[in-house]
């Protein structure tokens, strides 16, 4: 089963957070938190939303930064998607 976003909105699939800091101390699972970092697995088709044309500017594989309450969480087939508007997206990270 696939997820087809609607208008200016994203489908993205968090990327893991480490569980050791950099120098080297394993984290417990109450104390990692959520993870900024997304990748794009779909992308609405854009138009017009709430009277204004929305141009489609991010593509599936792109990796994002979003802010940490943004959008709406959603399981498909026992994996994890966050839905949300392409405006929540804070950054493409290069």
């Amino acid at each position: 089963m696939n997820i087809k976003p609607l208008a200016d909105r994203v489908v993205i699939k968090m990327v893991e957070a480490e569980e050791t800091t950099k120098s080297g101390i394993i984290l417990a699972g109450s104390a990692k938190e959520k993870p900024e970092v997304a990748e794009i697995v779909a992308v609405g088709p854009g138009g017009i939303v709430d009277g204004k044309e929305v141009k489609m500017e991010l593509k599936v594989g792109d990796k994002v930064l979003i802010s940490k309450y943004a959008g709406t969480e959603v399981k498909l087939d026992g994996t994890e998607y966050t839905i949300l508007r392409q405006s929540d997206v804070l950054a493409i990270i290069d």
